[in-house]
This record gives structure tokens, sequence and C-alpha cells, in this order.
């Protein structure tokens, strides 16, 4: 069979198809056997299409071989495109070739392993369908984001991974010997936004960030992406309309381009396309008062946990913000709200059904004096910080900005049970392998 000669599986399914030759090839999802007639469920990039082939069209040692190929292993198809309401998609390629390109051995994955086991094995679980569905998915979410942040005038950015500044605290930061010198993976790229604020004025980045905290929860990992902007001239108002705006454009966007995907994995599209701006906004004091009336022992002062942020979004089925919480909560690079000094303009937004943060949002402290006193109480060496507090010396502006977690996202977005399911190769504080 000539490389030029194959057509994707989508080719079978179009509306000319039936009666007409068609070359395929993939992978083997399942396969039987039955009264000389083998049935095989094939698998490409572009779909899934059962093939059915006669020992007696076929030849018995091409058929005996076909046989054999086990979940997974490779062959190319030649044959006619045929109507069959029984088969997926009520089409089927009745076969006159099957070539093995590789047998493969037999496929060790099963639906009664142990997750620990499958995890092990998360080389090979990828290939699965609900796995494939999540990760055309994601790319369309990656896809839709950058897509919003152009409209909006946006300019992405390069920020470094590597630094030597744990921006968010050395305890949740991955410090490494960076030849003789203590650096850090990259908890955040926000410090760096803000540097290429001037000139560009709006600008976002889209990469990795690390987090050591060991925390084992569905909605934790070490690794993930990051999407995050900064925006000058920006209050928390203005803020938190351009995030609901950027969450309305893209669920919609989701609904309307991967609705089989969706569904496949068991979220209507219709529940994102009725995502709409603007979001219920809830001020941090008023949801403590909302937990105490739900039973939670809880006061002033304390943070949110997943318990809690479940709690309050359980029974919504939008998306909220919380706002202005207490400083001590909150990074030293947060700005104060005005008129009350405990608390600092920032905001979580949280998703509905009880998947809980998604965003965190603030505007930036710009007086040095603070800076450097919050920096203090922290007992954080300024020194360290000296570059990120020239920026206030020169062309000091109002901004504000935000970092969404794309995993995250996408887990309340596919209601799935647990965050690893969202990235091919999750790490968290058991794991780093495959």
């Amino acid at each position: 069979m000539s490389p030029t000669a194959f057509s994707a599986i989508e080719r079978a399914f179009g509306p000319e198809a039936i009666g007409a030759p068609v070359t395929v090839r993939g992978w083997v999802l399942r396969s039987r056997s039955s009264g000389g007639i083998l049935f095989i469920t094939l698998r490409d990039r572009t779909g899934i299409v059962q093939v059915t082939g006669r020992k007696d069209a076929l030849g018995e040692v091409p058929f005996t071989a076909a046989e054999h190929v086990q979940n997974e292993g490779a062959i190319a198809v030649e044959g006619t495109v045929a109507e069959d309401r029984r088969a997926p998609g009520g089409r089927e390629i009745r076969a006159s070739r099957i070539v093995v390109i590789d047998a493969g051995a037999p496929y060790p994955i099963f639906q009664e392993q142990t997750e620990e086991f499958r995890l092990d094995k998360r080389h090979l679980v990828i290939r699965s369908q609900d796995h494939v569905a999540t990760f055309r998915v994601k790319a369309e979410l990656l896809r839709t984001l950058r897509e919003f942040m152009d409209r909006e005038s946006v300019l992405e950015v390069t920020p470094p991974i590597l630094s030597g500044n744990a921006a968010e605290g050395g305890a949740e930061a991955f410090e490494i010997d960076y030849f003789g010198r203590p650096g850090y993976l990259s908890q955040t790229a926000q410090l760096y936004l803000e540097a290429l604020l001037v000139p560009h004025e709006r600008v976002y980045a889209l990469t990795p960030s690390f987090r050591a905290e060991k925390m084992r929860t569905p909605r934790h990992l070490t690794e993930y992406l990051h999407l995050e902007g900064e925006f000058a001239w920006t209050d928390l108002d203005g803020l938190l309309s351009f995030i609901e705006r950027m969450i309305e454009y893209v669920c919609r966007a989701i609904a309307e381009r991967r609705p089989t995907e969706l569904r496949q994995l068991g979220r209507a599209p219709e529940d994102l396309a009725a995502v709409r701006a603007p979001f219920e906004r809830v001020p941090y004091a008023a949801a403590i008062e909302e937990l105490q009336k739900k039973g939670f022992a809880i006061e002033w002062g304390a943070d949110f946990g997943t318990a809690e942020e479940r709690a309050l979004t359980i029974e919504r089925t939008a998306p909220i913000f919380l706002t202005r919480f207490p400083r001590e909560l909150k990074a030293f690079y947060m700005l104060r709200t005005p008129g009350d000094p405990r608390t600092v303009e920032a905001a979580d937004l949280l998703a509905p059904e009880g998947y809980g943060e998604i965003v965190g949002a603030s505007c930036r402290e710009t007086n040095v004096p603070d800076l450097l006193e919050r920096l203090a109480q922290l007992g954080i060496d300024p020194a360290a910080y000296e570059w990120y507090l020239d920026l206030r010396r020169h062309g000091n502006i109002d901004h504000a900005g935000f970092g969404l977690g794309v995993e995250r996202v996408l887990r309340w977005m596919l209601r799935r049970e647990h965050i690893r399911d969202t990235t091919p190769f999750p790490r968290t504080p058991s794991r780093h392998t495959p």
C-alpha cells in the first residue's frame, strides 16, 4: 500500500462514501471473529469505524494474521464503504485486504485495575477514548483562550520558568541548585509580566507553573498550565469584567466546537453555552456569614479550603467571585482596599457545582514603602526583590492581573472527578513518573 493512498477514517462517513473504495490505517480498539468473519473496531485521529473481513475474501493466512492482532495493534485496510445500522456511525468498511503493521503484545490495560496501576501505565492509559476526548477539548480551550486574548489586544509574552525569586513564598517553591546559587521553578509569571507591562500595557503568558504544596486533593497538581494576564490602568472591577467576559467566551466556544466530546464526557454542551456574564460578586465577609449559616465553624480571617469552596458553589450553576480577602491571606504584592486596610483588592473566581477556585486576581500594590513593610512582615529579604521594586520607580501606574489554572477550568467544564484526568502525565506529591 502506497503511503499516499491512505485516507482518514472520517472519509468513510462522508455523503458520497457508500459504495466507494477506501484505504485506511490505524489502531485496533477491539476485535472478534465469528463464523469466518472478522469484526475490528479501528481508530485513527479522525474517528472510529467498524471493519469486517471474510476469510474467503481475505485468504486464510491474512485472515489468521489479522485475527491475532492485539488491542492497540496497528493495521492497514483496503475495502469498500457500506451501510450497517449496527456499526458505530452506521457505516463499516468491508475489507478486501488487511495488512498487519504491528500485531502488538497483549494490551495490559483493563477497567478493573487499581488507580495506582493505571497511573504507572499512564503512557498507555491515555489512549482511552475519554482521554482522547479530554485532550481535544483541552487543545480547544487553549486555542480559544489565545483567541480571546488576541481579540482583546493582549500581547502574548514569554517570561522565564527559572527564577531567582520564590514569588509566592519559599515553602511552596521548588528550590534548585542553580550553579551554586538558589534558584526556583516558577510559581507564577506575574512579576515578569509586570515588568513587561510597560510599554505594552496589556500582556499575558501561558506557561507551566510549579507548586511544592503537599496537597493531596482532587484539584491540586504540582505542575500545571497557568494563563496569566497583567493590565495597565485597571482597577478590580475592570479586571473582573475582563475575566468574566473571557470565561463566557471560552465556554460558548467549547460548547459550539466540541459538543461530541462534551457529551461523551458527561457534560451537556448547553450547560456551558448558558454561562453568561456578569457573575455574582460575594465579599469575603458575606461568604463567611454564608458558611456559618451552613454549619461551618469559621471566623473572619480564616482561609477557604476545598470544603468551604464546595459548600459555597455546590448549589450554584454559574461561577462566582469572592472579593476583598483579609490581607494576611494573600501575597505581598496585593493592593490594600481603599478605606479598609484589613483587606486587599483581590478576588477568586469559583466554578459552580462544587469545583472551587479556577482564577485568582488582584490589583497590585504600587507604593514602595508599603511593599517593603509587607516583605518585612513576611520575613522576606527585600534585596531579592530589588528589581521588582525598581518597576515602581520608573513609570509607576495602577495595574492589576490574574492567574487561571487551565486544568482546573477543564476539570469543571468536563465534570472530571479528579484533576489528574485533565493532563496526560499528572504531577502530584507522590508521583513524577512516567
